[in-house]
């Protein structure tokens, strides 16, 4: 009987689990939301959009509480031969939230999503602490794309007009953030990326960031631009025909 993988835990099985059941939550929405009417395409927009917003709110959401509630604190221990009491993910001088007694982030976590974005910093490690670039990207996230995926989600339901207008913003916001997400690790020689083993590169950094986050936007844009295109080319038709009359 082949071992285990030293890098799949039980954790990791989890944190896996845990997407697919927000995968599941999103679909039955979808059964339960949409006419029976809708298209394939249009579930498809609708459980991708709604599977977005589940994981904004609920992981990454998550993330957010123990950046700002999870930490440790000084204990006075420190001296002249120690280490200071700095957090890694922070430039010399700066504190979060400005206390220079704490060090947050998830690491210092004892909650079932602190032990998730553990497991998914052994790939990427500015997600176990309090890098403000991740946490301002992620503010952004959580507060403003995930409220706007849901507003997505009621106008599929609602069969809207102006929802592709909401999905091209999203779309665009999610592809900035992905960008902003790894463009300064790439700048940098990706110093805080694990890509060692198939789970690290292809699961967790690759799938979770391009196929989700990068493919699907990518064909929202261009499943918009041909709609867009398509309606201003059918106006300047009947635009030309009363013309012509």
């Amino acid at each position: 009987m082949a071992e285990v993988p030293s890098f799949i835990s039980t954790t990791t099985v989890l944190s896996l689990l845990s997407t697919v059941i927000i995968l599941l939550a999103a679909y039955i929405a979808s059964v339960q939301l949409l006419p029976t009417t809708a298209s394939t395409k249009t579930r498809i927009l609708f459980v991708w959009h709604a599977f977005d917003a589940l994981i904004h709110f609920f992981l990454e959401g998550g993330y957010l509480y123990n950046c700002f509630f999870s930490y440790t604190t000084n204990t006075g221990l420190w001296n002249n031969k120690e280490p200071p009491f700095v957090s890694a993910y922070l430039p010399p001088n700066v504190y979060f939230l400005g206390h220079k007694n704490r060090i947050y982030g998830s690491e210092y976590g004892t909650n079932p999503l602190a032990k998730l974005w553990m497991e998914y910093a052994k790939a990427d490690k500015r997600w176990a602490g309090s890098d403000l670039g991740i946490i301002s990207l992620e503010l952004l996230t959580v507060f403003i794309a995930g409220p706007m995926a849901v507003w997505i989600c009621n106008c599929l339901r609602k069969q809207r007009s102006d929802v592709w207008f909401w999905m091209v913003v999203l779309a665009t916001g999610e592809l900035y953030g992905g960008f902003m997400t790894f463009a300064p690790e790439w700048l940098s020689g990706n110093t805080n990326l694990d890509g060692s083993n198939f789970m690290y590169l292809w699961i967790y950094l690759v799938f979770f960031n391009a196929a989700l986050w990068v493919a699907i936007p990518l064909w929202i844009l261009f499943e918009a631009y041909n709609r867009i295109t398509n309606a201003l080319q059918y106006q300047s038709q009947v635009e030309s025909g009363k013309k012509a009359k």
